[in-house]
């Protein structure tokens, strides 16, 4: 070829490469404002989505790799965390970003923006339509504190907050086995609240655990704000006045419980964990029996159990023996509350219903206070109100003596809502001994006894061991063998180890 030829072909050869450079960068270019539409578009339709959300943040920062647009909600967030998580590895180490984000593959709005509202913050790449998600959720929280409700003398002090990852950090930190597992599910259609199903895996009976599970899936209610209202969905009879869980702020407690085959429900915001399945005779155990001597431990539980029978009977009797049997009683005692009750013009039923409510009203008021002036209103207005009382002939100085022994013996159990459980079955009994006497308190017992037999708790009878009986869980009932004898799992459990 000639020197003519060679450059006819070398100018060919430029016009070539000349027009698939362009071709190329053309592409390129149709690529890059394809992609900046879509990326407008997006974070325009996210824009409206969250119009009436005042507190998302969308922040546009340019990286070596794109512009990035950064979505949260300020709210939801804190500023150190931001910087540290988000914005220092977006300005310097953009690898960073990609090591510890999810790749969110939803094109869903509505999806995205539920990203937005339980804290995380997302990340959005324009060049290549990456969307990336950031758990930075930082809620404030309150430390860890004594536990105020159930509280002991020997034994550790601490318990559950109001949050979720502390309270299982908490139980992970006194079993420290691999086999401890942790469900987690949001419930409630409008607050979206996380709940934990903690149980360990070679213990638990899967049954059980099967059954709570479904329990928890085919729930439909909008909000909750405390375990107490899942408690209440899940129950096996919700019309009972009996709580069929046992419900607890101490972390030793659930460990106890978890360690027998139980499992345990944390919620998010609620300082509470719920235990299932558990018993009636659970209901008086505290978990400083177990620190506690033998003997020390069983004089307590006897006290607790026979107190809830002693202070829905205590009033009622009063009633039955004024009202239809004075003959069951020793002939200087009838002389004495017939002295007393001289100068009251109603009858015993009417006088008990009085100052019951009286009590009731106090007590809630109390609550209702701040501690110290709450305290002040109960030990003065209890002593005044009754003093008054008496004076004006409303009631007898019998019965305050009664009442009062009454109302200390139903907070005996440790768990607050069976002392609330005893309070509404004594007005039962009160009714009972006002219209029939003796008679209608063992109607009201026969059923309250029918009624705790025919109770279940997630299934399994509320009255284990007593019906159906096992001999090894007698050990530790009402009476509480030495230690060496507990070493068999509770027949509740229906544990898979024995």
């Amino acid at each position: 070829m000639n020197k003519k030829g060679r450059h006819v072909v070398l100018v060919k050869n430029l016009k070539f490469v000349r027009s698939t450079i362009g071709v190329k960068y053309q592409k390129k270019a149709q690529s890059e404002v394809g992609n900046s539409t879509k990326a407008e578009q997006f974070i325009k339709d996210l824009k409206n989505h969250t119009s009436k959300m005042n507190d998302v943040i969308f922040k546009k920062i340019p990286t070596s790799e794109s512009v990035v647009t950064v979505i949260y909600s300020s709210s939801l967030v804190d500023k150190i965390t931001m910087q540290l998580m988000i914005f220092i590895p977006l300005a310097n180490h953009l690898n960073q970003i990609h090591q510890v984000a999810e790749v969110i593959k939803t094109t869903d709005v509505n999806g995205i923006t539920s990203k937005l509202i339980s804290g995380q913050t997302l990340l959005y790449f324009h060049q290549s339509n990456l969307l990336l998600s950031i758990d930075t959720y930082s809620a404030p929280t309150r430390s860890i504190t004594n536990t105020e409700t159930e509280s002991t003398v020997i034994g550790p002090q601490d318990a559950f907050t109001e949050s979720l990852e502390t309270n299982i950090s908490l139980v992970k930190r006194r079993i420290q086995n691999p086999m401890l597992k942790n469900e987690e599910r949001t419930i409630g259609k409008e607050t979206n609240t996380k709940i934990s199903i903690l149980y360990i895996d070679n213990i638990v009976n899967q049954e059980n655990l099967e059954r709570l599970r479904n329990r928890i899936d085919h729930i439909d209610y909008p909000a909750y704000f405390d375990i107490s209202v899942l408690k209440q969905l899940i129950e096996d009879n919700p019309l009972s006045p009996f709580p069929q869980y046992y419900m607890t702020v101490r972390p030793d407690t659930v460990a106890y419980y978890l360690l027998d085959g139980r499992m345990v429900v944390f919620m998010d915001n609620s300082q509470d964990a719920l235990v299932c399945p558990t018993s009636f005779l659970e209901m008086f155990i505290s978990i400083e029996d177990y620190y506690n001597r033998w003997t020390t431990a069983s004089l307590l539980r006897m006290l607790r159990f026979f107190g809830f029978f002693l202070t829905i009977m205590i009033t009622p009797m009063y009633i039955s023996a004024l009202t239809f049997h004075p003959e069951i009683l020793p002939y200087e005692l009838l002389l004495n509350l017939q002295e007393s009750r001289s100068k009251v013009p109603f009858p015993p039923l009417f006088e008990v219903l009085f100052i019951e409510l009286i009590i009731e009203v106090l007590r809630e008021a109390g609550s209702r206070m701040p501690t110290k002036v709450g305290q002040t209103i109960g030990i003065v207005g209890g002593i005044v109100i009754g003093t008054a009382a008496v004076e004006a002939g409303l009631i007898s100085n019998i019965l305050i003596v009664l009442v009062a022994t009454s109302s200390l013996l139903s907070f005996l159990p440790p768990i607050f809502l069976m002392s609330n459980t005893s309070r509404f079955v004594r007005y039962i009994f009160i009714l009972s001994a006002g219209l029939f006497g003796l008679f209608g308190q063992m109607l009201a017992f026969a059923w309250l006894i029918t009624h705790l037999l025919r109770l279940n708790s997630l299934g399994t009878p509320f009255m284990t061991p007593v019906i159906p009986r096992k001999a090894s869980d007698l050990m530790d009932s009402i009476v509480r063998f030495p230690m060496a004898y507990l070493k068999e799992k509770m027949g509740i459990s229906r544990s898979q180890k024995k």
